[in-house]
């Protein structure tokens, strides 16, 4: 759990809305051709399935739903939380996978996935997100990332239908998932507002260094299909 960027709703609400714009934008046959000439196949390694490349699984609604219906105890509130209010209450985007205490992945057995037939789209469009980066002009764009070189054989012959139903499925994740935060800065943004309630950095850090401490519990108000449900962590125990 870390401290967020202290930029206000309205303007993570608009970068958000601008990303959004961007990767609606962003031609397909690009990205088609990104993923062509990197030629990933996946190895079975499951390495993407431990704290060595993924710190958590986020959950998008639709995957909640799913989980859910699979093991009700799996989701837990995503780590990273982005605002904290005055009175020391935390808001948080989404739900996230539960990890085994070596980090690996709750579902994952004898390195194979337990729900492979049911797992959240980010897993299954692993590794082919796309951020904002610079390349080597320092022109900004769209590009693929994560764990390049890494896991995984690269620069294999893909199909052009393959790489064409990759490029269709991550773009809708990461549309899916863009939505989801300007879902969330909207409806933190009008409960703010009615309630009289403002993001306070001082109260994040102090709550979430008490926390770690063993010090207090969180209260952790998590998104969820257009409203909130409360969730109360305890610290672990030592």
């Amino acid at each position: 759990m870390i401290s967020v960027n202290n930029n206000s709703i309205e303007t993570r609400l608009a970068e958000a809305k601008e990303e959004l714009t961007g990767v609606r934008s962003f031609p397909d046959p690009e990205f088609v051709s990104i993923i062509k000439e990197l030629g990933f196949k996946c190895e079975l390694c499951a390495r993407c399935c431990t704290k060595e490349f993924n710190d958590h699984v986020f959950l998008l609604d639709a995957d909640l739903a799913v989980i859910l219906e699979i093991d009700p105890d799996a989701p837990i509130p995503a780590p990273y939380y982005e605002f904290c209010d005055q009175k020391g209450r935390f808001y948080v985007s989404g739900y996230a996978l539960k990890t085994k205490p070596d980090g690996s992945c709750i579902f994952l057995e004898n390195n194979r996935c337990k729900i492979y037939g049911s797992r959240p789209l980010i897993c299954r469009v692993y590794p082919y997100m796309l951020h904002r980066e610079a390349d080597e002009t320092g022109r900004v764009d769209w590009r693929q990332i994560s764990g390049l070189n890494e896991h995984g054989s690269y620069h294999c012959d893909l199909s052009d239908s393959e790489c064409e139903s990759i490029a269709r499925e991550t773009k809708a994740y990461e549309e899916a998932y863009i939505r989801q935060i300007i879902g969330f800065l909207e409806a933190v943004d009008a409960h703010f507002t009615k309630n009289g309630l403002k993001h306070v950095q001082r109260t994040y850090d102090r709550r979430m260094r008490d926390f770690l401490k063993g010090g207090c519990e969180l209260e952790v108000f998590v998104y969820r299909e257009g409203g909130f449900e409360k969730h109360l962590l305890r610290p672990k125990a030592d």
